[in-house]
């Protein structure tokens, strides 16, 4: 059993036809996702990469088996792409977009609450499960099947650690990226929660950033619900002088408890074991497991 997406994922592309959606979904039909439809409004009838191409979404969903979907719609349209995937009872949905409107985002999160999606993102890499199905825009080759599972705020940080870990003889159940934004559907927490419930995870890897109260809330639960499962962290932004925007767009320091220092003294004392370094995530974990 793998958490969000496996070798049965029945997966749309949103924006199919663009540079971008026609890049990736290559990448991801080479991996062995399973691409079923593609969707771009005005292109509808003509086949794109060998799959065939809707106008929208209930279009593909009325003719075919589908219960995921990847976007790649330009920002100012992708929160309405998210809705319209919500719409036609897709539950599992990836989110690609970089700079969506917050104010987007807080109708697509009140949209979504209450009907059983799964969001993943936006501004974000994906989710893989390893030899199984790709549905994002992480390089594949990296991961090797294995029982370390990966959260991430950053996408280069989830393949640096992935790539750690299987130098170090281990690999990895399904790895995450939730995006950086300040307003994401799913969260760390979420995430970590589906690893501590998933049978083929024993380790999990949280990598968070500075702002933001993401990684504090994870830790808390984890240590409220027993420690069930080992988890290494690291937080990034150690050097990142307070008030200024870092890279993500969530990536701000607003209060105390939002620097990198604050948040690993917070996850050490609720039992996760914190590198200071993205370069000890390997080891730590060949550490723990072994």
């Amino acid at each position: 059993m793998s958490i969000i997406v496996n070798k049965d994922s029945k997966v749309l592309v949103q924006g199919f036809t663009g540079s971008e959606g026609t890049f990736h979904s290559e990448q991801m039909l080479e991996y062995g996702t399973n691409i079923v439809a593609g969707v771009t409004p005005g292109k509808g009838g003509m086949t794109h990469l060998g799959i065939p191409v809707f106008n929208s979404v209930s279009e593909a969903v009325n003719k075919l088996e589908i219960n995921t979907s990847i976007i790649f719609v330009p920002p100012m349209f992708a929160a309405d792409a998210i809705m319209e995937a919500v719409e036609s009872d897709i539950k599992t949905i990836v989110a690609i977009t970089e700079g969506i409107p917050t104010a987007d985002m807080i109708k697509v999160k009140a949209y979504i609450r209450n009907k059983g999606v799964i969001l993943i993102g936006p501004n974000c890499p994906g989710v893989i499960t390893p030899e199984e199905a790709k549905i994002g825009i992480m390089p594949g080759f990296i991961f090797k099947k294995g029982r370390v599972g990966i959260v991430s705020k950053s996408g280069t940080l989830t393949y640096e650690a992935a790539d750690q870990v299987v130098k170090s003889g281990y690999g990895i159940s399904t790895a995450i990226g939730v995006g950086g934004d300040p307003i994401i559907g799913t969260t760390l927490l979420d995430t970590i929660k589906l690893f501590m419930d998933d049978p083929e995870t024993d380790i999990i890897v949280l990598i968070g950033e500075i702002g933001g109260q993401l990684e504090i809330e994870a830790a808390n639960w984890v240590k409220s619900n027993g420690n069930k499962k080992p988890v290494v962290g690291f937080i990034a932004g150690e050097t990142a002088p307070k008030g200024r925007k870092m890279g993500h767009a969530g990536a701000i320091i607003g209060g105390k408890d939002d620097t990198a220092s604050a948040k690993k003294s917070i996850m050490r004392d609720c039992g996760i074991s914190v590198v200071d370094s993205p370069a000890e995530i390997g080891l730590n974990v060949q550490k723990i497991l072994n």
